[in-house]
């Protein structure tokens, strides 16, 4: 089984806090999808996207809102739906974002998107609208939530409809960077550099993709929606970056042991010291990626219920206790400790 990537308990902590601020419980959420205190107290941990998906889902539950409650007005569940059911037979990307927009504006009480299309690139905006009951830092959170929650939509509903990587131009967020860390682990999730601090909410693409013919049909349309959202915390092929091609080689190797740098640098047809240095520049390595697909594997395995004996023979391990070293070295925990947080 290939690993799925990982999703920093960040997220989720800033979730529940907001919850916490507006006096909502998300317990019930939580133990669904079985994420403890102890996960969310430390800003390493790493949840899977199964466990993000059961948490945001029981949240939609909840709230019987498919905006979690975030924005200025309830946003009725099945919206997302019926807006998916109007543009799947589009020709093309840019029809079927017209639509969007435009059936946005009639089922969501909320200002809708944005395009604008020059003959070089085309600039999508999210106009967001924050909840009013509640204080202004928790507002403030509300917005940042929001706004990352509908880019990160838009950004990889795009690529599934064209059933290809959707490289971004550029990525702007209205409000100031976390964190360096944080920074970091925005430029992974947009594949490309994002600029904080802006007066607005965009993804900025090339125009050429706009072309692209919509390859989802009402079939697979029904798939996508029954999964959702684990598709939108899972999927990895709208990133183009170099560190997210190394990182599906490594996993797509993952069973018949990992490649090395030569290898992976002949799949990706360019040489080995070119791939260190364009790595570099992404600020990873390719001993750094291992780390990371090794680490997501240990963590979807020990949430599976897997043995710590067969996650460190899977993995390549020499032996278990490496295996328990390695993990504690990743996330700060023992296999046993991850497993009962």
């Amino acid at each position: 089984m290939t690993p799925q990537p990982t999703i920093p308990a960040y997220f989720v902590r800033q979730a529940v806090d907001l919850a916490t601020s507006g006096g909502m419980d998300l317990t019930y959420p939580l133990s669904m999808a079985g994420i403890g205190p102890t996960i969310l107290g430390n800003p390493a941990e790493r949840l899977t996207t199964r466990q993000v998906t059961a948490f945001t889902q029981a949240v939609w539950a909840m709230t019987g809102d498919e905006l979690f409650g975030l924005a200025a007005v309830p946003v009725r569940r099945g919206s997302f739906r019926v807006i998916c059911q109007t543009l799947i037979h589009s020709e093309n990307l840019w029809a079927a974002l017209i639509r969007m927009s435009e059936t946005m504006r009639v089922l969501i009480p909320v200002r809708p998107m944005t395009l604008d299309r020059t003959e070089e690139s085309t600039v999508l905006t999210v106009h967001v609208t924050p909840t009013t009951h509640l204080s202004a830092e928790a507002n403030e959170l509300a917005e940042r939530l929001l706004t990352d929650f509908l880019l990160i939509l838009l950004h990889r509903f795009a690529a599934w409809l064209i059933g290809n990587r959707v490289k971004l131009l550029s990525v702007q967020l209205p409000y100031s960077l976390p964190g360096p860390e944080a920074g970091k682990m925005y430029d992974t999730i947009f594949g490309t550099h994002v600029e904080f601090g802006t007066d607005r909410a965009t993804l900025e693409f090339d125009s050429g993709v706009m072309r692209a013919p919509i390859v989802q049909t009402e079939e697979t349309l029904a798939e996508y929606l029954a999964e959702s959202p684990n598709l939108l915390f899972s999927s990895r092929d709208y990133d183009s970056t170099a560190s997210s091609q190394v990182r599906r080689a490594l996993e797509t190797g993952f069973k018949g042991g990992a490649p090395g740098t030569e290898d992976i640098a002949a799949m990706l047809n360019i040489s080995p010291p070119h791939l260190r240095r364009v790595l570099r520049q992404e600020g990873t390595s390719i001993n750094q990626l291992r780390e990371e697909v090794l680490r997501d594997a240990a963590i979807s395995g020990l949430s599976r219920g897997d043995s710590v004996d067969d996650i460190s023979a899977r993995l390549g391990f020499s032996e278990p206790s490496a295996f328990r070293r390695a993990f504690k070295r990743w996330t700060g925990q023992t296999p046993g400790s991850y497993r009962l947080s």
